[in-house]
């Protein structure tokens, strides 16, 4: 992780009394509420979700056998498969006559995974977004531009609520309609925006592509995630656009969007919220728990929902845990750069997307936008990087950047790859979570 944090430009820093009682809490007080409520959620899926009384009997494990929060390690992990197995509600651990809202995944390989809330989940879904929004420079009265899509996506509707709940104006713009997009961002003038950071940068070119200044548009805050992003995108964005640009994380399994927030003061990695969300992070391989400053996958048990309780779920997510800054009590997460299962494995070398960004938006004549294609020949794997260049680049630049990105790839991650430098607007462009790997194997 980076030592050199970039500058806060708009985004407030809230004093300490500006935060609200569960962020000024001490550590031995938060561990105590951890434990209790840990406590709590392993007897509620025990007594009231088969699937969990069942795994943790066929573990030799019991609620009464956590005393201590180390003890969670005794207890089985849960992954998507489980909640595929498990489809529709197989995992939920009320009536369903509780239950006020349903997500899904889009389900795209395979069944989705559906997750479900009780009214008081909602509401803590709510504050938890609230408190992430106030924590990357939001305040009551500011608009905000939610450009997540709406529907069984969490991000739209769990932004919606929470944005609302902190006391700003939404504009529900949702995802797609890019020129509409920015038309609305000059005519409403929202302080922030949430959407993708790939989706991002397809707002920032057709601002240009309308001839507006996107340095002048009234954003001052941008909150991005739903996939893996670098310091250099996030440089990117914040030159083009001239706001702050923070991260934020979550899932619906866990919760949505929410679980965890950059802090615009210090922009040093995510303050995970860990009154309701229990992080560990394990070696992806054998499953035992790693220190706190060691990388590996991170797991997620939550502390307080009803309608869905999760058991040291498998995010698949690749991240170190670190001590709280800007909320002292709260762990924080590093940004995550990759997935154990969007790795690719190139001819027995790790490789992934997020590595090649970083050498993409690091050469000269290159536009942002570009996609890892996977082909085979002669039984051998190839990874092409497809990568627009700007306008007006000329054909020698683009020739001396494809032999750059190559030669860069090669000595950096240790592995020979194809390069093709193509014309500007070339790339399908994001309107939701971006497809950085076409795999044509």
């Amino acid at each position: 992780m980076t030592t050199t944090q970039p500058t806060r430009r708009f985004g407030a820093a809230p004093a300490v009394d500006d935060l609200s009682p569960d962020e000024r809490v001490s550590i031995d007080e938060l561990r105590a509420r951890q434990l209790a409520r840990l406590q709590w959620t392993l007897r509620h899926a025990y007594q009231n979700v088969p699937f969990y009384r069942a795994k943790f009997d066929a573990a030799g494990v019991h609620p009464d056998d956590c005393e201590d929060l180390a003890d969670l390690a005794k207890f089985p992990c849960t992954t998507k498969q489980d909640l595929r197995d498990t489809y529709p509600f197989g995992m939920f651990a009320v009536p369903e006559k509780d239950i006020r809202r349903l997500h899904a995944s889009s389900g795209t390989t395979g069944k989705p995974t559906v997750v479900g809330y009780t009214e008081r989940d909602i509401d803590t879904w709510s504050g938890v977004l609230a408190r992430s929004i106030f924590a990357a420079g939001g305040r009551p009265g500011h608009k905000l531009h939610n450009a997540y899509g709406y529907g069984l996506f969490t991000g739209g509707l769990g932004v919606h609520y929470g944005a609302e709940k902190l006391g700003c104006t939404v504009i529900p713009a949702s995802g797609g309609m890019t020129a509409r997009q920015v038309q609305l961002i000059t005519d409403f003038e929202p302080e922030i925006i949430m959407v993708t950071p790939s989706y991002m940068l397809t707002l920032l070119d057709e601002f240009e592509r309308q001839g507006v200044d996107p340095r002048a548009s009234s954003l001052k805050i941008g909150i991005f995630g739903a996939e893996p992003w670098t310091e250099q995108m996030r440089r990117e964005i914040e030159d083009r656009m001239d706001l702050d640009a923070v991260d934020i994380y979550g899932l619906s399994e866990v919760m949505g969007p929410g679980v965890a927030q950059e802090c615009v003061e210090t922009k040093d990695g995510l303050h995970i919220w860990e009154d309701h969300f229990y992080p560990e992070v394990v070696d992806p391989v054998d499953g035992g728990v790693l220190p706190d400053g060691e990388t590996g996958e991170l797991l997620f048990t939550s502390l307080t929902k009803q309608a869905l309780p999760i058991i040291r779920y498998r995010t698949r997510d690749l991240t170190a845990l670190r001590p709280g800054t800007a909320r002292p009590a709260f762990r924080r997460m590093d940004k995550v750069t990759g997935r154990s299962d969007d790795m690719i494995i190139l001819r027995g070398v790790n490789v992934f997307p997020t590595q090649i960004e970083e050498i993409v938006l690091d050469v000269d004549g290159l536009a942002p936008h570009f996609q890892l294609e996977l082909t085979k020949h002669d039984r051998m794997d190839h990874l092409t990087v497809l990568v627009e260049c700007e306008a007006g680049t000329g054909d020698d630049r683009r020739r001396a950047a494809a032999h750059e990105i190559a030669s860069r790839v090669k000595d950096g991650v240790g592995v020979s790859v194809g390069v093709d430098v193509l014309d500007p607007e070339t790339l399908e462009r994001s309107v939701g979570k971006l497809r950085r790997v076409l795999d044509r194997r």
